[in-house]
């Protein structure tokens, strides 16, 4: 089998079914599949997958007991696949009907590409971008690129940093060597982290602008500011820093780092969260213990330059950014 499109759903009832009928509905020649992983909905999301699933041949579901979180589920799905590729997808999300194609076509064209990631485009106003690929500058933050410009800005297929796991395939022969989705994120950063860990190791995440996809986005976990989102922000940073960065990398980023928390911490308070992201914050000092930090490796070395290079660039990625919103540019 060619890809397996797994899609973690939790509450999702008002919209899972456009979503897997966009999937349903591909123009992909080879085969697929669907895959559901159901995390205890407590409203009627598995009667409405177990429709979707009469009318799709290939078609699996799992179901979970409890919320076990993004990573854990995906993680399910990937371990359900047999497929060359792993395609996850947001049960928020629309794909036009030559999403899957394209990403496949990228990912075919070069063994060493890791991830091909989507033009995600606002659901509610499709001449905007949700995420064009993710990328973290020196200051530590992970931050979606082109989020709210347009997104004819997006048109060029390019390297990222890492692709957004809302809609991004995988190359499962990557996957068996690098290890899975870390389960110590639950939800938010994951993907950044794969990716990184990727880029570690010399594989490349690639950007495709023809693959296109519409996201209500925070559809599940609500808005942009709220209690989990601000305590999963906190432990999830630092938890993505402490894992992939070598000591004497993170040593020499650490001023970065703290620079870029004042920020960060500001803005989780005067919205009402800061002590939330203080709390994260700390949890992750209690969870390193149980995270599976990659080996430095002297011929990784290259590798690591480029992900310094790239997190050096992407200060200026950031500004950029920020004085467009500022102004209002779309």
């Amino acid at each position: 089998m060619k890809a397996s499109i797994v899609i973690p759903n939790y509450n999702g009832a008002g919209w899972i079914k456009q979503s897997i009928d966009t999937c349903i509905n591909q123009d992909f020649e080879e085969e697929y599949e669907i895959i559901i992983v159901e995390n205890a909905s407590q409203d009627n999301s598995l009667e409405i997958i177990q429709e979707c699933a009469t009318r799709f041949k290939n078609f699996k579901i799992i179901v979970n007991k409890q919320n076990t979180g993004f990573s854990y589920a995906v993680n399910q799905g990937i371990q359900c696949s047999n497929a060359e590729y792993v395609v996850l997808f947001n049960n928020d999300a629309f794909a036009e009907p030559n999403w899957l194609s394209e990403l496949v076509k990228v990912a075919d064209s070069d063994k060493s590409i890791f991830s091909v990631g989507s033009l995600m485009v606002q659901h509610y106003n499709r001449d905007l971008t949700d995420d064009a690929g993710d990328y973290v500058p020196l200051f530590g933050w992970t931050c979606k690129r082109g989020d709210g410009l347009a997104k004819e800005r997006y048109q060029r297929q390019e390297r990222i940093f890492s692709a957004c796991g809302g809609a991004a395939l995988y190359r499962k022969s990557i996957l068996n060597e690098i290890g899975l989705f870390d389960e110590n994120f639950f939800a938010y950063g994951e993907d950044v982290d794969i990716g990184w860990r990727a880029n570690s190791l010399g594989y490349k995440n690639i950007y495709n602008p023809k693959a296109i996809c519409y996201h209500i986005c925070s559809a599940t976990t609500g808005g942009r500011y709220n209690s989990f989102k601000a305590v999963k922000s906190g432990q999830n940073t630092a938890l993505l820093l402490y894992k992939n960065m070598p000591v004497l990398m993170f040593l020499f980023n650490f001023p970065f780092i703290l620079i870029g928390f004042i920020p960060k911490y500001l803005a989780f308070r005067h919205n009402g969260y800061g002590k939330e992201l203080i709390d994260g914050t700390k949890n992750a000092f209690k969870l390193r213990k149980n995270i599976d930090k990659p080996k430095f490796k002297i011929k990784n070395l290259p590798n690591y330059i480029w992900v310094e290079w790239k997190m050096f660039v992407n200060i200026f990625t950031y500004i950029d950014y920020r004085i467009k919103r500022f102004l209002k540019i779309k």
